[in-house]
């Protein structure tokens, strides 16, 4: 059954954790200070946590410019992001237009209006730019898609408000993460085999390498007292990584929601990693949970 309740994700992202969130959250410390998401994409972990009021102050941040300024735009102009995408035929000719033109030059609401619109209506609900960082994701096949969700645009608008919203590397993490506080990392995926391709999210896409960077940070973030989630694949080089004392690696069934070949999509192994015991966070829960009971009637 489809879950209503707003705010939730309003652009379609490859590698999305809708489906998972609930796996996720069930993997959360009980208690944490500040939430830090430094690969944003479709935020689906971040508007869960909103709905449940379990954010005190969030820092989200993305190296992909187009899409921080769109969060940025509908958290500070709302209104004028929903009146041009109210006016914006489903038209594969206007789409195309739209698609040529440089998001560079135009005032924020209209990127963030065009980078809504060509996400809703474009191929698959993919994102992907070449390796001049222009979008060249061709027009879909949507019958009616809902690009102008006023509901949810507003809510939205609500959730981000006093959240710092900046376009960063996920390294710069360690600029703000404080003890106590608890980030989570969703990278681009190590792919499964030697065949499969990153998702080219942004120009410079995230190599094995960065891969690498990101393990050191999260060890990093760990000597500083600071709770670490992250979620991957399946592949050798992240049970590589993370086989370590300092990690403790779970795992999950997700669906393989985009891929190009319609054989390919069904279940798969998804790791998610801590730097945190399950069994303490579970106590911290259970503790929780028995205080609440004890706590006398007024």
């Amino acid at each position: 059954m489809r879950d209503n309740s707003v705010p939730r994700p309003f652009l379609k992202w490859a590698g999305g954790k809708t489906q998972l969130v609930d796996e996720l959250t069930r993997r959360m410390p009980a208690y944490f200070g500040n939430y830090h998401e430094p690969f944003l994409g479709g935020g689906a972990l971040f508007f869960k946590l909103y709905r449940e009021g379990r954010i005190r102050h969030a820092v989200i941040s993305d190296l992909n410019a187009e899409l921080v300024d769109t969060y940025i735009a509908i958290r500070d102009h709302v209104d004028d992001v929903i009146g041009l995408l109210s006016k914006f035929p489903h038209d594969k000719d206007f789409y195309y237009r739209l698609r040529s033109q440089d998001p560079a030059k135009m005032e924020l609401p209209k990127r963030a209006a065009r980078m809504i619109y060509l996400n809703k209506t474009g191929y698959n609900g993919l994102y992907r730019v070449n390796r001049q960082g222009e979008f060249n994701v061709p027009f879909g096949s949507y019958k009616s898609p809902q690009y102008c969700d006023t509901e949810n645009l507003r809510a939205v608008s609500k959730a981000l408000r006093g959240v710092e919203i900046i376009c960063a590397s996920f390294e710069t993490v360690l600029e703000r993460a404080n003890a106590g506080d608890l980030v989570y990392f969703d990278p681009p995926y190590a792919p499964l085999s030697r065949t499969s391709n990153f998702t080219s999210y942004h120009a410079n896409g995230f190599s094995a390498q960065d891969q690498e960077k990101l393990r050191d940070v999260c060890k990093e973030l760990g000597k500083r007292n600071v709770n670490v989630m992250l979620s991957n694949s399946s592949a050798e080089m992240i049970r590589a990584l993370y086989a370590s004392p300092h990690f403790v690696i779970g795992e999950v069934q997700a669906n393989r929601a985009i891929n190009c070949n319609g054989q390919r999509r069904g279940k798969l192994i998804e790791l998610i990693v801590t730097n945190y015991p399950l069994e303490q966070r579970a106590q911290l829960r259970l503790l929780e949970k028995r205080a609440s009971f004890a706590a006398p009637v007024a």
